[in-house]
């Protein structure tokens, strides 16, 4: 599927990865993360570098509130107000932050999965279709809050909207042609 793929990315900087669904899109971001090993190729520049990533799944624990889930990742001693602050200014409103997140709409859901790996301050942010379930009314502020705060980071963007790759001033890759 990969055959011949080759991939730079650029420290600090974003690349946006886009191509046609079933392509391979998600099983670069799985190589990327080391959740796969490649058959064939090698995957370097990435060890000891620290990664995030945000899934096409949001893959929180439905029973845990937004902040536990967040605090799953970071850690018992991570500051409460922190993560009540990131949710709050990446659009979750102050009363859903205590609820279950099962009992959360899919653009809130979205909303911690997205604080969650953006709080990690890895140096790596792997975004596979991160403002998928995000509404139009409020895709533009949730965007730019997730540029404002990857800013410094190099950044992996898998989407199939150029608009949003432009926003991040990503540079494109498509999938099945040469890499630029």
């Amino acid at each position: 599927m990969l055959d011949g793929f080759d991939l730079d990315l650029p420290d600090r900087h974003a690349t946006a990865l886009i191509g046609p669904n079933g392509i391979g899109k998600s099983t670069v971001a799985r190589l990327l993360l080391g959740l796969l090993t490649p058959d064939a190729g090698t995957v370097e520049g990435l060890t000891g570098l620290s990664r995030a990533a945000v899934f096409q799944e949001d893959r929180l624990l439905d029973q845990l509130t937004g902040v536990a889930n967040v605090r799953f990742v970071l850690g018992r001693d991570y500051p409460t107000t922190r993560i009540e602050d990131e949710l709050a200014a990446i659009g979750l409103d102050r009363t859903a932050l205590h609820q279950p997140v099962g009992t959360l709409s899919g653009g809130q859901r979205r909303r911690v999965a997205l604080a969650r790996a953006l709080l990690t301050g890895a140096a790596f942010l792997l975004l596979d279709e991160p403002l998928r379930g995000i509404d139009a009314q409020t895709h533009d502020e949730v965007l730019t809050h997730l540029i404002d705060s990857s800013r410094g980071r190099t950044v992996l963007l898998i989407t199939h909207d150029e608009t949003e790759a432009a926003a991040f001033g990503a540079r494109i890759v498509r999938m099945g042609e040469r890499p630029s």
